[in-house]
């Protein structure tokens, strides 16, 4: 089968840059986002938690009952809503529940690894680009949106609790990607570890960067607008999107 057609049967994309630019983004709009609706807008972080789940319920049910391959449109509004919910997940529970960051992070971290572990075990592969029957991407977004509570963890770990500064925590989380990718194009390291490594990092890195930007300077921030870089994210990853549904439906053309 023509690998570009093969690309079009996936349930999810193919792994490219604007892939790669695409999910930092969300991951910050996650970050930024959760904060403006819940203390900016005043909803608070249950009642938002709630509404975000609720239509990502509603668009995670059109992607296994309607849509039978990836749509980008959808897909990247389930990683933008599952970003927000992972923030929110994390920040209701250290900061409703009283769970320290050090304990949040050891959980979802095992979590994330049970996940991966029972994925391989019923699916003998843990590749995106195997994911085409709705039982896998099941698999998948559970990850996922571990990964993203769980990044929302390590991210507030380093640079508040740990006291390094979201600069120092957004070097860190570059470098150690950095050091994957070199892993992996200079000594071959295993493609699928890769990006899995990769994956979970984007979520602090993305999130470091929205805390970067949008936190009072005597924080340690730059003390932008959140709503401003809201809008500029999410008009990006706008279009991204944009751009990635008309090359897929050349593709399919």
């Amino acid at each position: 089968m023509n690998n570009q057609l093969k690309t079009t049967l996936l349930r999810v994309p193919e792994v490219t840059l604007l892939f790669w630019i695409a999910k930092t983004l969300s991951t910050t709009v996650g970050e930024t986002g959760a904060d403006f609706l819940a203390f900016d807008l005043n909803l608070g972080m249950p009642l938002v938690a709630l509404i975000m789940s609720t239509i990502m319920a509603i668009f995670l049910f059109f992607q296994f009952t309607k849509i039978k391959a990836y749509s980008p449109t959808v897909y990247w509004s389930i990683v933008v809503l599952m970003s927000v919910i992972g923030t929110l997940i994390t920040d209701i529970l250290v900061d409703d529940f009283g769970v320290s960051l050090e304990l949040l992070t050891i959980v979802f971290t095992l979590s994330m690894l049970v996940g991966f572990a029972v994925w391989y075990k019923n699916e003998k592969t843990l590749s995106i680009h195997s994911i085409d029957t709705a039982k896998r991407e099941a698999y998948y977004w559970l990850v996922i949106l571990l990964a993203f509570a769980l990044g929302t963890g390590v991210g507030d770990l380093l640079s508040e609790r740990f006291a390094l500064g979201y600069a120092t925590a957004l070097t860190i989380f570059g470098g150690a990607i950095v050091l994957t990718a070199i892993g992996y194009y200079k000594f071959k390291l295993n493609a699928v570890f890769a990006f899995w490594v990769v994956y979970v990092l984007t979520r602090p890195l993305g999130a470091s960067l929205g805390d970067l930007l949008i936190q009072p300077v005597n924080e340690g921030g730059m003390g932008l607008s959140m709503v401003y870089v809201n809008l500029l994210f999410l008009a990006t990853i706008v279009s991204i999107v944009f751009y990635m549904s008309v090359r897929l439906r050349k593709l399919e053309a």
